[in-house]
This record gives C-alpha cells, structure tokens and sequence, in this order.
C-alpha cells in the first residue's frame, strides 16, 4: 500500500493486532514490487500473505515471482480490481477484500442523501435564509416528506443492498434497478425489480450504485434523466463514469431536477462547472467512502481476514474471480 494509506488504516491498535496474528515485519512497507532493496526481497520471499491497501501496485508475473509462497492476499480497501491480476487467480492464491465494511459509510450518507431529498433540505433553507422569518411550509413545500415517496435504487452492489436494508424502517416504496437480481432476490430484500426506464419515471429519489463497467458508461444519459419526475433527485455515490456530465448540467440548470454528487466525470471538476454553484446541487469531495476514524473500520475487517486464515477457516468476505466483472 502507500505509506499515506498505511498512516491512514493502520492505527497503532491494528499494528497490534497483526502482530499476535502473524509474523510481521513492522517497518516493512512495500509500494513498488521491483525496488532494489534487501529487506523488501528477504521478506517478500517469505510471505505467505499480503495485507495490501489503496496504492498497492499490480500483482502481475514480475511481482509474484518475488513471492514463491504466496497464498493469500487481504484488501483492506474496497475494488481489488487495481492490483489484482488474472495471475493471481491462475496461481490459486485466495483474495479477501474489506469492500463490505467500506459499503457502510457509503451507505449512510446515501440515506441521509435520501431522507434530505425528499425533505426538500436545499431549497427550503434557501429560502428560510432568504426570507429570515417564518416560512409557510404548506404553500411553499406541499409535497415534502418521506412518507410513501418513491426510492429507485440502481443496482443491487452491497452498497445497494445496504441502502435497502437501512432504508427498511422508513415508509417507502423501494424499486431496484440490476440485471443480475432475480425476482426471488428482489422478494427476499423487500422490493421491487424493475427496468430502469420505469425505475426513473417513478421515483421521487435515485441512487445509483452500479459499478463502472463498460456496459454502464453513460448508464444516465439524456434519454434517461429526461424520464426523470420533474424535481426529482439523483444521488450518485458510485463512479461519475456512470453519468453523462453534460447532459445532467443541461437537466440541473433550469432547476427540473435536483442532484447529490460525490462522484462526477471528471473526478474534480473544472473550476468554471456550474455544479459547484447550483442551489440545486449538493456536491462533496467523494468524501461518502471510509474518511477519518471510519478508516479503522477497514483495518478490522481485514484482520479479521487473517485471523480467520490463520485459524484455517475460509474467508468471510472472500472475492470469486467468476463474479468479479460484476462489481465495482
């Protein structure tokens, strides 16, 4: 991993608990498999595991050439997709990801993304700013509320999943939008499965948490969020790939729609975009992810891993190469 991932996830408490799990060599951080050091050679020789994070360089033939031993790799980051190479899987060596603790926050923030939506949060404190004093929120806002709206939720991912399942003690119709859920899935989560046309058209809220693949570039593009209810909202919390920009600038300026972004295409904005000075538009750093003390969320889940390999058990969160061209 980076050495800022690895002063990022790996508090002190981590360390330790690594270190009664496995035979560690604290000072060791790899960043670069080829580098021309002896210490990272003799140990990279012995590994038996990798615990690697965000910044791990790809795990390609040269690399694992340095590590005869190998038989583990364990993330303790979401997508193993940067690092993980199609000579991992050929060599039998088993990966675990911690993509199912980073779907936590993302899911929180896109709940409360939801609940704000349909609260009309932005425009009524727009205009209670405005107004400094008191608002008639029956003529101003008749349709405010979370009571019976419509939620379309684009893609069944474990971050969709876990929007469902927070979403559950709420009064909501709950729609999903996957290619992958069977109905009988769709029964067991509590919703219902729908295409993506009519998933827009009848939703007060979407949330898109797709992975990027080349089959969802532009999954919303002019077509689709023209489909969209008029004030209605997109959240996207997933890849800005997933979003035409253009055609959803062209949608938020007049105000027919409204959007929470904390993922858009470009990753940063230029610094002349609208989105940054729409009232209609909450927009975030990509801050929805594992931030700050979340981060050690990650680092539990993936020594959890370990703890688990070393006591021969399989993983919890063990990542199938079959299925992997699904997700994110």
């Amino acid at each position: 991993m980076s050495g800022e991932t690895r002063e990022a996830v790996l508090a002190p408490a981590a360390l330790d608990r690594l270190a009664r799990v496995a035979d560690l060599v604290p000072g060791l951080l790899v960043t670069d498999f080829g580098a021309d050091d002896p210490a990272q050679r003799d140990g990279l020789q012995d590994a038996e595991v990798l615990f690697t994070g965000w910044g791990c360089p790809p795990l390609d033939p040269a690399a694992l050439s340095t590590m005869p031993r190998l038989r583990a790799v364990i993330h303790a980051a979401g997508s193993v997709k940067h690092h993980i190479t199609q000579d991992v899987w050929d060599r039998g060596i088993a990966v675990s990801t911690a993509a199912t603790a980073n779907a936590v926050p993302v899911a929180e923030y896109t709940v409360a993304a939801i609940l704000f939506a349909n609260k009309n949060i932005l425009e009524s404190a727009r205009v209670y700013r405005r107004a400094r004093s008191r608002v008639n929120l029956l003529e101003r806002f008749p349709r405010i509320g979370n009571y019976r709206r419509t939620v379309g939720i684009v893609g069944a991912s474990r971050i969709g999943r876990r929007v469902v399942e927070l979403l559950r003690p709420y009064d909501l119709r709950v729609l999903v939008h996957d290619p992958y859920l069977a109905e009988a899935d769709a029964r067991v989560l509590g919703v219902e499965r729908t295409g993506l046309d009519d998933l827009v058209a009848q939703s007060d809220v979407v949330s898109i948490h797709a992975p990027e693949l080349p089959s969802t570039r532009h999954l919303f593009d002019a077509r689709t969020l023209a489909r969209m209810r008029d004030g209605a909202t997109l959240v996207n919390t997933a890849r800005g790939s997933l979003v035409d920009t253009d055609a959803l600038v062209k949608e938020l300026v007049p105000g027919r729609l409204n959007a929470v972004l904390d993922h858009t295409e470009p990753e940063v904005l230029p610094a002349d975009s609208p989105l940054y000075d729409l009232p209609n538009v909450l927009l975030t750093p990509h801050i929805a992810g594992s931030q700050g003390g979340e981060l050690h969320r990650l680092a539990d889940s993936a020594v959890d891993e370990l703890e688990r390999y070393a006591h021969g058990l399989p993983f919890a969160h063990a990542v199938d190469p079959h299925t992997l061209h699904q997700q994110a």
